[in-house]
């Protein structure tokens, strides 16, 4: 088993490479590519130093399963190199997320749409995955209607260039480089990825067309708004779903409870409630603050947080990998 992982040296790329050591993901080797530049170098992973390599050569090695973290473009340009040599390819960029030809998988929700044919198999947003997850045996039951979604994000899913600014403005410098038009110390910043023709932004947008995608229902009305704010720990979102039926909230409570991936935090006579603070470098989806809207019929308000550089992207794809080894959907070559 070859395992490559492009963008081996980037935030989510250094995640990934945390969780194949925690989940003990068996390989033969490793094959970590990042840009030309680091070419040559070394990275470290589970006390062994590995040559990164080029992209190309790495397509040479025939790798059965290709991680992509690298951005849309590299992804467009190189996932179907890999794929044409028979290795299968698991992106986290948004390239292939909406083409209806690609699967677009969370495995504790859609990991049974996956066969050995699908070579180029997308890994979702980070703030829709958390939130699919913990809405999956909601929808299984009482049937979703509508979606109205709340986001904020943390500054690690804009990059290190965020982080840099964060920790500059913290200690009371210029930051070199500004990856927002406005501080964020201090701040929250309603605008999460470029604004698109309809005044949403494409990361709103997501929210919409991946939910629809993953639970293949194209009746489910769903608006969003995503918001930057000045935490590195996790996104947290505050989502009103409208079911078709009536539901208990004792009921949605050990529904969650008993969900794969999920944990709940929902004790208000102790101050228990999903936070940031407490979800970093946690692999769980952690919900919380549930309670029926009593301003709509069959309404519940939810407060879901999550790692968004662990379930939100590292650890997702690391589960797709494993769902395809496990049920011998890898491994077939041209």
């Amino acid at each position: 088993m070859k395992i490559a992982l492009i963008g081996a040296t980037g935030m989510v790329g250094n995640v990934m490479l945390q969780v194949l050591a925690e989940r003990n993901f068996e390989m033969t080797e490793l094959i970590p590519v990042a840009s030309e530049r680091s070419v040559g170098k070394h990275i470290s992973f589970k006390n062994k130093e590995y040559t990164i390599v080029s992209l190309q050569d790495a397509v040479n090695k025939n790798p059965d399963i290709a991680l992509f973290s690298a951005g849309g473009d590299t992804s467009l340009e190189w996932a179907p190199k890999f794929a044409a040599v028979g290795t299968t390819v698991i992106d986290n960029s948004s390239a292939w997320r909406m083409d209806p030809e690609k699967k677009l998988v969370v495995p504790e929700i859609n990991g049974d749409v996956l066969t050995n044919n699908d070579k180029i198999i997308a890994n979702p947003n980070c703030s829709t995955i958390q939130m699919v997850v913990a809405l999956a045996p909601l929808h299984m039951k009482y049937g979703m209607k509508r979606l109205v979604i709340s986001t904020y994000q943390s500054i690690t899913g804009t990059g290190v260039k965020a982080v840099n600014q964060y920790e500059a403005e913290k200690e009371g410098k210029t930051p070199d480089d500004m990856a927002y038009n406005y501080p964020i110390l201090d701040n929250c910043i309603p605008h999460c990825d470029v604004f698109l023709d309809n005044d949403y932004t494409k990361e709103e947008m997501k929210l919409v067309n991946e939910t629809i995608k993953i639970f293949s229902d194209d009746s489910l009305r769903i608006t969003a708004t995503a918001v930057r704010v000045p935490v590195q720990g996790g996104h947290s979102e505050c989502v009103n779903v409208e079911f078709h039926n009536d539901f208990e909230i004792k009921e949605v409570r050990k529904m969650l409870n008993e969900a794969p991936g999920i944990i709940v935090q929902d004790d208000l006579a102790n101050n228990k409630y999903p936070m940031p603070l407490f979800s970093k470098n946690k692999n769980e989806v952690f919900v919380g603050r549930l309670r029926k809207d009593e301003s709509a019929d069959n309404a519940l308000n939810m407060w879901i947080v999550a790692d968004n550089l662990r379930k939100g992207a590292a650890t997702n794809a690391i589960q797709i990998a494993q769902y395809l080894v496990e049920n011998n959907l890898v491994g077939i070559k041209v």
